[in-house]
């Protein structure tokens, strides 16, 4: 059974551990743990997915991964959540527009219900990496931007303060001000998180930045170009493929982003 929030209603528990040094000594020692459960999501009555996240945001989480499957698009109107808390995690029932209905027929025939990732379930190489939009928007943050928010990004997670164990995926403008975070204890979740907010909220990227605590795979290079994000910064190294997936989609990358030097690729020489 999923453990209460806390008294702060933050989405975290704290147990005891026994504390063990090197010369024999124990302690109690209290220690804040990020809660993870099962989120079960249905589309149209449809059982689409299970996802390990961290419960809270909820709403945010199904609408920016309803969009990172191409299951909603820019042009369609954020749909409502019914979200309630069982014995054994939570069920999310979301309605798709009618003429999603089609896409999401397709989608369920080639991934495995019981999937918690992009590609588990996925039946052949064409699903499982599918052509991307180019990037239009162009970015307008500089270098002194990006290490603005690096510098600020901590005081904006609450939840990783706590436990230690959480990710954080940030919206920054191109001065480098931080309008928006959420945490989660998945990368792909807190990023799905925040684009399902900013979609909520009817926000553009206008010239700024997504930030992100995490690795830069090739599955948050395509969230990050699928909600149009024209620069995305990561904190830790790419891979290979993430790399290539964001240059055919025109999207340029910053990444080991860290307080006294960051790599780029895709930018002008002039950044």
């Amino acid at each position: 059974m999923t453990p209460p929030d806390d008294e702060s209603g933050a989405p975290l528990s704290r147990l005891s551990f026994a504390r063990l040094t090197p010369d024999g000594g124990t302690a109690v020692a209290g220690r804040a743990l990020a809660d993870e459960v099962p989120v079960a999501i249905e589309f149209n009555g449809i059982g689409y997915a299970v996802l390990m996240a961290t419960p809270a945001d909820i709403d945010d989480l199904i609408l920016g991964f309803a969009l990172a499957e191409r299951l909603a698009g820019p042009e369609d109107p954020p749909f409502d959540v019914d979200s309630h808390r069982t014995d054994r995690g939570i069920v999310a029932r979301a309605t798709l527009p009618q003429t999603r209905t089609a896409a999401l027929l397709d989608r369920v025939r080639h991934r495995a219900s019981e999937s918690s990732c992009g590609i588990c379930g996925i039946e052949n190489l064409e699903q499982a990496i599918r052509p991307l939009p180019r990037v239009i928007a162009p970015a307008a943050a500089g270098r002194a931007a990006i290490f603005r928010a690096l510098a600020n990004l901590s005081d904006h997670q609450p939840l990783n303060a706590e436990t230690g164990a959480a990710h954080a995926a940030a919206w920054v403008t191109a001065d480098g001000t931080i309008r928006l975070v959420r945490e989660d204890v998945g990368r792909h979740n807190a990023f799905d998180k925040l684009v399902g907010a900013m979609r909520r909220m009817d926000a553009g990227w206008d010239g700024g930045f997504a930030l992100l605590s995490s690795r830069c795979s090739y599955e948050l290079v395509e969230k990050a170009v699928l909600s149009q994000c024209p620069l995305l910064v990561t904190i830790s190294a790419p891979t290979r493929l993430a790399v290539e997936r964001a240059e055919a989609a025109g999207l340029p990358l910053i990444v080991l982003a860290r307080s006294d030097a960051l790599l780029a690729r895709g930018l002008a020489n002039g950044f």
